[in-house]
């Protein structure tokens, strides 16, 4: 009886998180497309006004591992009301700003906030829902992403033209209302004693995580190698501690550790949809902002519809065969762009649908799969890594693909190029492709099972 109640409770926890996190996404990318207004309004560089986005994904980035680790610790009621009334004060902050420096402050606040929710919709899964049902619970996470990824220019586009850019922070203030029947449906979990928080470490592992954010983004040597040196400094200080921020002996587990690995690879080259595809339609087809976001938008809706179905396949037929599909599917789009990268911008569009409805099934069976690697007391802060590492791998390669697109391309590795930008793009999609076929060795290699039970 218990566990009927508890299963009914996941399903509309997941409704709520779907809702949730498509605010949660559709917030983190809607101040992209007016970052050159902020710019010109407050005569700042691009990349000062650009801190409104990457200020966030930093903060989104360590806080989500944060809620996790606290998570293991004290009730998810508890964390959520924390999260959602920090994310509403960030956005209350930014609406209320008179400058620039007030407004990234709200933003940093919403980040904060807002970074429970990642953590709490790879948690609440795990712990309301039997591995053979869990699949579809962490589809509707996926489908949260792929709706605030379609929605985001088009409420941003229709927000700033008839209002100023900082309406952009009034609609996470809605959120609050969700609050009490989030209230209502999380269980009255008994709260383990706190113990002492490792201060030392998260304050090392956010350094970490900040200085190669922010180094890669900004091709800084100097930030990137003090980066490293605060992540030797964590990885020793979790060795030496009594009670670590991150317990050692959850990397050696070997399969939760090969599986952050190949996501964290995932991620990387998932990102390059949204980023070196944009920059492809701008510079060999001449389309403006406004006009890629349409483009983009088909894509992600696609993944938003065919986002639930992922989730039955991967409790039907298991993780290997929607990890199969999903992979299947990111090879054919990038082959494809490879191939007809100069083609119409409305071929791009169309095999833009492959990739992410590949990328959002492969998120199901990633996350799907590191759940199941997880002893039920570190599933809190082993998820929230799993979530962190994600953001850490397309903030990276966002730097690396910069790098990668400038200039033009020696050879083209696809004869039907005559033009060396068409083949700088062509070759860059081919090398991805390549990669997920390595991809897919790995994890098959490796998680051969069904995985329709409850599989370490």
């Amino acid at each position: 009886m218990q566990e009927t109640k508890t299963f009914t409770h996941g399903t509309k926890l997941m409704r709520l998180l779907l809702v949730t996190v498509t605010m949660s996404s559709m917030t983190s990318l809607m101040f992209n497309i007016v970052l050159p207004q902020i710019s010109g309004e407050f005569r700042l560089s691009y990349a000062q006004a650009g801190w409104l986005s990457s200020g966030y994904t930093v903060l989104y980035a360590f806080g989500t591992v944060t809620y996790g680790k606290l998570a293991d610790r004290f009730r998810l009621k508890n964390l959520l009301a924390v999260g959602l009334t920090l994310f509403a004060a960030g956005s209350l902050i930014g609406l209320l700003s008179a400058n620039f420096w007030t407004a990234l402050a709200g933003r940093c606040l919403q980040s904060a906030g807002a970074s429970c929710i990642p953590a709490l919709a790879m948690i609440v899964p795990a712990r309301y829902f039997p591995p053979e049902r869990r699949g579809r619970a962490m589809a509707m996470s996926a489908i949260g992403v792929a709706l605030g990824s379609a929605l985001a220019p088009v409420v941003s586009a229709l927000i700033v033209s008839f209002a100023h850019w900082r309406w952009l922070f009034a609609p996470p203030l809605l959120l609050l209302a969700m609050l009490p029947f989030f209230r209502k449906y999380l269980a009255e979990e008994e709260q383990r004693a706190p113990g002492k928080f490792d201060w030392v470490g998260a304050g090392l592992l956010a350094a970490a995580v900040g200085l190669l954010l922010i180094g890669t983004t900004n091709r800084s040597l100097l930030l990137i190698l003090t980066g490293l040196a605060a992540l030797l400094l964590f990885v020793l200080r979790i060795r030496a501690a009594e009670q670590p921020f991150v317990r050692p002996a959850l990397f050696r587990n070997k399969r939760y550790s090969t599986a952050l690995a190949l996501s964290f690879l995932i991620h990387a080259i998932g990102i390059s949809l949204y980023f070196v595809t944009p920059k492809l339609l701008s510079e060999l087809h001449g389309l403006g902002a406004d006009r890629i976001g349409f483009a983009m938008v088909p894509a992600a809706l696609a993944a938003a519809i065919l986002g639930r179905k992922g989730g039955k396949l991967a409790d039907m037929r298991g993780n290997p065969f929607l990890f199969r599909i999903a992979s299947a599917s990111l090879i054919v789009c990038f082959l494809l762009l490879s191939v007809f990268a100069g083609t119409s911008p409305y071929w791009i569009a169309a095999f833009l649908v492959f990739g992410q409805v590949g990328q959002s099934f492969i998120g199901v069976a990633m996350g799907n799969t590191v759940s199941r690697t997880l002893p039920k007391e570190e599933v809190g802060v082993g998820m929230g890594l799993f979530s962190m590492l994600n953001f850490i791998a397309q903030g990276m390669a966002v730097g690396a693909y910069g790098l990668a697109v400038e200039g033009n391309a020696a050879v083209s590795w696809i004869p039907m190029y005559g033009d060396t930008a068409s083949g700088l793009y062509g070759n860059l999609y081919l090398v991805l492709a390549f990669l997920h076929m390595a991809i897919l060795a790995t994890y098959l290699s490796i998680f051969k099972e069904h995985q329709r039970g409850d599989l370490k």
